[in-house]
């Protein structure tokens, strides 16, 4: 990982993206590059006779404040011993992070901050693990960054999206306290929790292999559990293997981890 992207603004989760950010830069000699996104095309209104008024005020505004964000980071980041660059562009953070993203290793951004119902509020983590090449660590804004030493969890069913999220947070994975490789029920897909194993543990990775049933519910409420008894600081996981639409409608394992998180998701699709 020699190119990480980082979704840049003001919100609560920035803070810990950006700790995350430079503990991962710092561990693989990458460049970190902050992404501030702006649909300046907003404040472009049309009238019903054709014309186009330019919402010239809060424009000015909008840019003001992306300015004053980038100051803040440049200032910030200046102090730190790891490459970094710190752009603005124009559209809204899912099409412009995942631009960006066309030539980076890693995408960083924050699940959404829970509600007063205990809801998290959406944020592109899941379209953009969907749109992009490369695997998208996304942060719960309540939790502390990303830790390298903490025990780490990776979600197996066979599948060619677990296949590319183990092959990407493998990496993140040496100095763990424990990994463990969990299966729930029978379908493991084409490709044996063994086979997974196996491969992790040729970069020095020996993990520890958990096999459940569906007896005590749904994968994904096992696959909570499980992570509820290991605390882990990292759930490598694929992306909805099914389609997005089905997951919407009827629920999945990424849909309802995205929205526990009991712990920073590794999403690849």
């Amino acid at each position: 990982m020699r190119n990480i992207l980082v979704q840049a603004d003001k919100d609560a989760g920035m803070a810990m993206r950006m700790e995350s950010a430079l503990a991962i830069g710092r561990r693989f000699g990458a460049h970190l590059s902050f992404l501030i996104s702006s649909p300046y095309q907003q404040f472009i209104a049309a009238d019903p006779f054709g014309g186009l008024y330019l919402a010239k005020e809060q424009l000015a505004q909008a840019q003001l404040a992306d300015l004053e964000i980038e100051k803040r980071l440049s200032a910030e980041l200046a102090r730190e011993d790891v490459p970094w660059d710190v752009a603005v562009a124009d559209g809204d953070a899912l099409s412009t992070m995942t631009l960006a993203a066309t030539l980076s290793d890693l995408a960083i951004v924050s699940l959404g901050a829970r509600d007063r119902r205990g809801h998290r509020v959406p944020t592109i983590a899941a379209d953009l693990a969907l749109t992009v090449p490369v695997p998208v660590l996304a942060l719960p804004p309540e939790r502390g960054p990303f830790d390298f030493d903490a025990p780490m969890m990776v979600a197996w069913n066979g599948s060619p999206q677990a296949a590319n999220a183990l092959r990407a947070g493998v990496s993140l994975m040496g100095d763990a306290r424990n990994v463990v490789l969990v299966t729930v029920g029978d379908d493991e897909g084409r490709v044996p929790a063994e086979n997974a194993l196996r491969y992790m543990s040729r970069y020095g990775v020996h993990g520890e292999l958990r096999r459940e049933t569906k007896s005590t519910g749904t994968a994904e409420e096992v696959l909570e559990r499980v992570a509820a008894e290991i605390s882990p600081g990292l759930i490598v996981m694929g992306a909805f293997g099914r389609p997005r639409l089905r997951e919407t409608l009827f629920g999945g394992v990424t849909r309802y981890l995205i929205e526990a998180a009991p712990a920073p998701l590794l999403l690849a699709h």
